[in-house]
């Protein structure tokens, strides 16, 4: 088993503890493994910070976007056996689809719409070329288009979600670019078109059950309502009102892109399928060729605008990807791979160290901050 340093894990605990104290965090749960084991895990603050319950190891956390790498791992399985393929057009599984165009802007603030120079495949949907975005990523027209449309509406189903997605123009030509965007979401409900049942389902019967992840899913079940963490009311630094998805009503979309509830117990055991290259607990659910190629590079000279990928790092799919020992401003080693949650929440698997880890929290603003803090902290505990 690789060596680490207990101090160093011990300063982990005290400076989430010394966040807490000053208020600019409301509780977290932390896990670090090495060598495949848990070599250190604790929990800070409070369940809720409106209540005196201190949080637990078994908390309840949304997820968010830490819902990608599971959702895609599924699509990866489906291509196992046959039912998928990667350079398949989006369009053959969802006609919606089939006639997108791309918005040019013009001066003046107007948008100009041009043809596709090629059809986004199920590729881009899991490296992020397709063409999509995110509508709270900036101020571009097609994301204040994205905006109007009210896309995170959860009352809607995945058939209705991709019809009013797919009435507005892609932020890029596919293919061109790595924009960060509701592309999974798109993916989720291909799945379901392609598997013939619901996402969540498909989750279960793939990988969810495989592994034992009995908390995790796109709600909590009544029973288990008091271990749901919640983030502050207002933000401690801005003072805005913090607002979050609802945990505990069944939606009627299944966001593939980041609906997902977890524990920390629960989405240790994906990180270990992953680190085990697609064995679990002696049992072979995924290649290992697979695997690594989940977790490769898939970018190249593709470029990524924005900071979301800072340099050094490339995107695999639906997990990003270091690709240099230097250049990024976080530590990390070549072919280490990770993504987080807008909520809070942030994992990084480290193959070269055999090192993983897992940070939990419902604090939306202080999220960078927090991801960039646990990876710094964390590898400092590396011998």
């Amino acid at each position: 088993m690789p060596l680490l340093n207990a101090a160093a894990l011990n300063r982990l605990n005290r400076v989430l503890d010394q966040h807490v104290e000053a208020g600019l965090l409301p509780g977290a749960v932390v896990l670090v493994g090495a060598g495949g084991q848990v070599a250190h895990q604790a929990a800070c603050g409070r369940l809720d910070p409106a209540g005196t319950r201190a949080m637990p190891m078994d908390a309840i956390f949304r997820i968010y976007s830490m819902t990608k790498p599971i959702v895609s791992l599924a699509a990866l399985m489906l291509a196992e056996q046959g039912r998928l393929s990667l350079a398949d057009p989006v369009a053959r599984h969802l006609p919606v689809f089939a006639d997108l165009q791309v918005g040019m802007p013009q001066q003046g603030g107007t948008l100009a719409l041009a043809p596709m120079r090629r059809p986004p495949t199920v590729h881009d949907l899991l490296r992020h070329t397709a063409g999509f975005t995110y509508e709270f990523l900036g101020d571009h027209p097609v994301q204040r288009q994205y905006q109007a449309a009210d896309l995170a509406d959860r009352r809607r189903g995945s058939a209705a979600f991709c019809a009013a997605l797919a009435r507005l123009p892609l932020l890029a030509q596919p293919g061109s670019a790595w924009h960060y965007s509701r592309a999974t979401d798109v993916l989720g409900a291909l799945l379901e078109v392609v598997a013939g049942e619901p996402l969540g389902t498909l989750l279960q019967r793939l990988i969810l059950g495989p592994l034992g992840m009995a908390d995790t899913g796109f709600a909590v079940p009544p029973a288990q309502q008091h271990r749901i963490a919640e983030p502050f009311a207002r933000c401690p630094e801005s003072g805005r009102a913090v607002t979050v998805m609802d945990a505990r009503t069944a939606p009627a979309f299944e966001s593939g892109g980041g609906g997902l509830l977890s524990t920390a117990a629960d989405y240790l055991r994906f990180l270990q399928l992953l680190r085990d290259q697609g064995r679990f607990e002696g049992q072979r659910l995924v290649s290992r060729k697979t695997i690594e190629w989940m977790t490769a590079d898939h970018l190249g000279g593709i470029p990524a605008p924005g900071d979301l990928l800072p340099p050094g790092h490339g995107f695999g799919l639906g997990v990003a990807v270091r690709t240099a020992a230097g250049l990024g401003p976080q530590p990390g080693s070549p072919g280490m791979y990770f993504w987080s949650g807008i909520g809070g929440t942030f994992f990084f698997v480290d193959p070269a160290e055999d090192l993983f880890a897992l940070l939990l929290a419902q604090a939306p603003n202080q999220r960078v901050f927090l991801r960039n803090l646990f990876r710094h902290l964390v590898y400092a505990a590396v011998e």
